[in-house]
């Protein structure tokens, strides 16, 4: 069985103050790229183990375990699941700010669930999502959400501006961690909410939705406000930078050639 576990960009990204847990508590716009996505297939088997290989882009991760492993073991506490072969074929940058890695081990277990007929309600999938990463959860339903708390808070709701518009992703040869990013950012309060300002029209954005980490990571990596600027000359309506970066995006009217943007 096959899936496509899909990118995502960050519409705006408010840092509203640090935990004594040392997370942050966040605001931001979920919004996923379903044309923007990995290969994921998982085929039981007769072995005695579980088998996963990865191909595409090189990932390095930390504990030698990738997501779409963790998922599976997750499950396999608390289900007698058969051993299963894992193949991911990754096209979703690393460290881009994309949830490529939150978004394979959603879908994995959304595919495993269905695999081996868990019946596991959407619900409980997210709970299980939530053990793994603060933005796996919203890969559950994979539709626009209002993200609180962590990331891992959802609220669905709906962005009709962006019904005809075309999406360019720039991802430049720069890898930020999460963890860097978080301890560079300096948290801010807010007047008006995220759900006040998408509802705004999309020719407004431009002003009034902002990702705060572009405060400090942009005098980091100066490239990536130079992405920003190149989109907004291309003609985008509206450009940022995803998540804690490295990729920007910009909302375009109409298709426009990647190749000519700067990256």
């Amino acid at each position: 069985m096959v899936v496509f576990p899909t990118a995502k960009i960050n519409l705006g990204l408010h840092i509203h103050a640090k935990c004594a847990d040392g997370f942050h508590h966040i605001e931001t716009v979920f919004y996923p790229v379903y044309s923007f996505s990995d290969i994921l297939e998982i085929v039981c088997t007769n072995k005695s183990d579980y088998f996963f290989q990865q191909s595409g882009i090189s990932i390095e991760n930390q504990d030698g375990i990738n997501m779409v492993e963790k998922a599976y073991l997750l499950l396999q506490k608390n289900y007698n699941l058969p051993s299963v072969d894992m193949f991911l074929y990754k096209q979703i940058p690393v460290g881009a700010g994309l949830g490529g890695g939150s978004s394979d081990a959603a879908f994995a277990l959304k595919l495993i669930n269905r695999l081996f007929e868990i019946n596991l309600s959407n619900g409980q999938l997210k709970e299980y999502a939530a053990e793994l990463g603060s933005d796996c959860s919203f890969f559950i339903d994979n539709t626009p959400a209002i993200g609180t708390g962590r990331g891992d808070k959802l609220l669905p709701c709906s962005i009709p501006q962006l019904a005809d518009k075309h999406i360019v992703i720039v991802t430049p040869d720069v890898f930020i961690s999460t963890a860097e990013a978080y301890t560079c950012c300096r948290p801010m309060k807010r007047t008006a909410s995220l759900l006040e300002l998408i509802s705004r029209p999309l020719q407004e954005w431009k002003e009034l939705l902002v990702n705060d980490f572009e405060q400090t990571i942009f005098p980091l990596y100066p490239q990536l406000q130079k992405i920003k600027e190149d989109l907004y000359k291309r003609g985008a309506i509206y450009a940022s930078l995803s998540g804690s970066g490295s990729s920007l995006y910009g909302i375009f009217d109409k298709n426009v050639n990647n190749d000519s943007i700067r990256n």
